[in-house]
């Protein structure tokens, strides 16, 4: 089964629609090439002081930048991508709120063999969800082309619906090749991996993932966002860090406090939980 493939007027309804029966779609050319010619230039501090990755698993030819909130103007923007914020509400039905799992540049270097096929669910202990229920809906921006030769992302389409616990090999995959500035959409349950680098050029991708709010973030967006940067930053794009409760009660201060209030105090509401079944009403059921 190949990738499908959809254009950037492509509505995030149907992007969750498709994810909800192949796990995984690529829309092509959603940025051009200033903003991602302005990506790199913001990170490109970073991404050299980064160092490669110490196992096979993480690349061994391979770096990962992370702390991208803090670090880059532009990743701010493409975190708080309305296409994208519209594809997550939607894939993760049900959800009360959602809220930003991590951010990082994955350059994959010459020479990287292909990553191990997983799925990124697992770093939530291993838990097994039930089939049909996401907990993650996940983005790679393709910062340079993604080829086959170059290490684009592998995919196993439709194993969305696979038991837990698989193993794959690179010929059982699909490779996401795309242009410089498409996005590779794919849920927390599809099984994936980073493909081999054969060329002598590195692959960059932009890869930021979202979680429903009652699971703890991959990235600890408190610390990885100083607070004097945080102080700074527009409330919706705080709330998406985590600055906001998780479903009902999940994450508030001492004395019920919003923890918006704590870090800008008197720019959230009234301390206390709000009404209990008022929440439960407003939450679609579970699929």
């Amino acid at each position: 089964m190949a990738l499908e493939h959809l254009e950037p007027s492509t509505s995030g309804e149907k992007i969750a629609e498709i994810l909800a029966r192949d796990g995984a779609c690529v829309v092509d050319r959603v940025l051009g090439p200033a903003v991602l010619a302005k990506l790199r230039a913001e990170l490109e501090p970073w991404l050299e002081a980064t160092a490669m990755g110490t196992d096979g698993f993480s690349g061994r030819r391979t770096k990962r930048t992370g702390g991208l909130v803090a670090r880059s103007e532009t990743a701010r923007e493409i975190v708080q991508n309305p296409l994208v914020l519209d594809a997550v509400k939607a894939t993760l039905d049900g959800a009360t709120s959602f809220h930003l799992h991590l951010t990082q540049v994955i350059a994959i270097g010459p020479g990287e063999p292909a990553q191990l096929i997983h799925r990124d669910q697992w770093a939530f202990d291993f838990f097994p969800f039930p089939k049909g229920y996401e907990v993650q809906c996940n983005t790679i921006w393709a910062m340079t082309d993604f080829t086959q030769v170059t290490g684009a992302t592998r995919v196993v389409p439709g194993s969305h619906c696979f038991d837990d616990g698989l193993k794959f090999q690179e010929s059982d995959t699909e490779p996401a090749e795309m242009a410089a500035g498409s996005v590779l959409f794919y849920t927390g349950a599809i099984y994936h991996g980073g493909g081999a680098n054969r060329s002598d050029e590195t692959r960059y991708g932009l890869n930021i993932t979202y979680a429903r709010s009652w699971l703890r973030q991959e990235e600890n967006q408190y610390l990885s966002v100083p607070h004097e940067i945080a102080r700074e930053l527009a409330e919706p794009l705080l709330r998406l860090i985590g600055y906001q409760r998780g479903a009902y009660a999940l994450g508030y201060v001492d004395d019920l406090r919003d923890p918006l209030d704590v870090l800008r105090p008197g720019s959230a509401t009234a301390a206390g939980l709000g009404d209990l079944e008022a929440t439960r009403t407003a939450a679609k059921p579970h699929r």
